[in-house]
C-alpha cells in the first residue's frame, strides 16, 4: 500500500504541475479570466489531495496499512479525478452541467481526509493505551 500511493501521489503531483502549466501558458489567451480562476482552482486541489496520497503512503509505512488508509487514499485519488477533472473540462468546454458533478468529488475529498483522521487517531489511542 505505501508503495502504491506513494506513486500515484508522485505521478498525480507531476501531473498537477503539468496541467498548471499549460494552463498557465496555453489557455491563458483562449479563455476567459473565469474560465482560468476556475481552471487554477482544480489544479490548486489537485496539487494538494496528490500531496495527501503521498502522506497517506507515508503513514502506511510508519504505523501500517488499514481499511481506513486504503479508502482514504481511493477516496482523495476519486476526489482528484471528479472535482479537478471537472472544473478543467468545464473551464475548458464551458460546459456548465459538469458543475454538477463537482461536488461529488469534493465529499470525496472530506470523507477521505476524516477517514485518515480517525484512522491515525484511533491507533495513536490504542498505542498511548498501551
Amino acid at each position: 500500500m505505501q508503495r502504491k500511493w506513494m506513486m500515484f501521489g508522485a505521478i498525480l503531483t507531476m501531473l498537477s504541475v503539468g496541467i498548471g502549466a499549460f494552463g498557465a501558458h496555453m489557455l491563458k489567451d483562449k479563455i476567459g479570466a473565469s474560465a482560468i480562476a476556475t481552471y487554477e482552482t482544480g489544479v490548486q486541489y489537485h496539487m494538494i489531495h496528490a500531496l495527501g496520497l503521498l502522506i497517506i503512503g507515508l503513514t502506511a509505512g510508519q504505523i501500517g496499512e488499514s481499511l481506513k488508509l486504503k479508502w482514504a487514499a481511493r477516496l482523495l485519488f476519486t476526489g482528484i479525478i471528479i472535482f479537478s477533472g471537472s472544473l478543467y473540462v468545464l473551464s475548458i468546454s464551458g460546459i456548465k452541467i459538469l458543475g454538477a458533478i463537482t461536488p461529488i468529488g469534493g465529499v470525496a475529498f472530506i470523507i477521505g481526509w476524516l477517514l485518515f483522521a480517525i484512522d491515525v487517531w484511533q491507533r495513536g489511542q490504542s498505542r498511548s493505551a498501551n
